[in-house]
């Protein structure tokens, strides 16, 4: 732990206390076109059913870093050889979770917008399926007794507590006699939440929250409002939102780091807008100073790469064919891959100018979304650069 140095009277300046890392990243919705390349991944290691290791490695060496990694799990899990389903209801392999684990995260946010798509007995499922694979998880339960315990980790001696809620369901509402079984926003219900997890014993609470409006690069006013009075008026250390399917700007509130939207963290939408393809990891630094926690963000920029459907590859072939050797370049992209994009701009090896290009503009897009709102006054940067 690092050491103020000298204070102007002379004597040694009292030392830091504990400090941590957090990772936090967007939103993970298992799309068909996923399911199908995992399912690839699978076949080629000599094996069946569903792998998603190889498509989320690219952002192991962030995730595994950190020393509390969160994730946002928004559909619900199915059974390990399906059926799966798609928008409206989603309904997704199971492995998922295991790839989750096995890339570093320790714990997974689950209120969202599809909490409720299989009802009571999804939300068991998602959470039977965490369970199993060693996550820890909030923002549905499987019992009052569960949603009333705090979600409560401890970090490096530090107890941090993780909320999560979201706000609405698509329409469905939460059963009267179980109100428990997802979290809806609101700022009373917030604060109750940061008070419980506060009497639990939390040092530090983490809200994930479920917000805003799918495809708007900028924050609603509703996200506004609602994010600087949880940083005014509560206690809550770090709010991290999710939901958009596009990067958000991140800001400082009165001591509090709001990332507004983190975009997806892996996702493969039928109509890719090439924004919904990028995504950021929070990366945040907290160090306890003089009985408070000083918390320094930095950011990673993530692109999921797509190959081209089989109407566009038809046709890309038709092309080449017409070519003459060597003066068309193949197109690089043969899977559905999760990257650090500064990782692999420095990396570089095997990459197309036309990939050179496009994590370049992921990179710059991200970099001016995130400052957008005044966040490189309050020392906001990428935590790695894609030239060193």
């Amino acid at each position: 732990m690092a050491g103020c140095g000298p204070s102007e009277e002379g004597g040694a300046a009292a030392p830091d206390g504990p400090s941590f890392t957090v990772a936090a990243a967007g939103d993970i919705l298992i799309h068909p076109q996923l399911t199908e390349q995992a399912a690839k991944d699978a076949a080629a290691e000599g094996g069946g059913g569903y792998d998603f290791d190889a498509i989320m490695d690219g952002v192991r060496p962030v995730i595994s870093r950190a020393d509390l990694a969160v994730c946002h799990m928004e559909p619900v899990l199915g059974e390990p050889e399906g059926p799966f389903q798609s928008y409206p209801d989603f309904l997704v392999p199971p492995q998922i979770a295991t790839t989750i684990k096995n890339i570093g995260y320790d714990t997974c946010s689950t209120a969202s917008n599809h909490t409720l798509d299989h009802g009571e007995a999804g939300v068991k499922r998602t959470l039977d399926t965490l369970d199993k694979a060693g996550l820890k998880h909030t923002g549905s339960a499987r019992s009052r007794k569960e949603a009333e315990t705090p979600l409560v980790l401890d970090v490096k001696g530090v107890k941090v507590a993780q909320l999560s809620f979201a706000f609405g369901f698509n329409g469905r509402e939460v059963p009267e006699d179980k109100p428990w079984l997802a979290n809806e926003i609101s700022f009373d219900r917030i604060a109750a939440a940061e008070r419980a997890a506060r009497k639990a014993g939390a040092e530090v609470v983490i809200l994930s929250i479920h917000w805003g409006r799918e495809h708007r690069p900028e924050p609603s006013t509703s996200q506004l409002e609602l994010g600087r009075r949880l940083a005014r008026e509560t206690g809550i250390d770090l709010i991290i939102g999710h939901h958009a399917h596009v990067v958000q700007p991140m800001e400082k509130v009165d001591g509090t780091w709001i990332a507004y939207g983190l975009g997806n963290q892996l996702a493969r939408h039928d109509v890719p807008t090439g924004l919904t393809e990028e995504g950021v990891i929070g990366w945040f630094e907290f160090t306890e100073r003089g009985g408070e926690w000083d918390v320094q963000a930095r950011y990673v920029p993530t692109f999921v790469d797509i190959p081209p459907d089989e109407e566009n590859a038809a046709l890309a072939d038709t092309a080449d064919t017409a070519d003459t050797a060597g003066d068309k370049e193949p197109d690089a992209v043969g899977d559905h891959r999760l990257l650090d994009v500064a990782a692999a701009l420095r990396d570089g090896k095997g990459l197309s100018e036309e990939q050179r290009s496009r994590y370049r503009l992921a990179f710059e897009r991200t970099r001016g979304t995130m400052l957008n709102r005044g966040a490189a006054d309050d020392g906001l940067e990428p935590l790695s650069s894609p030239t060193e």
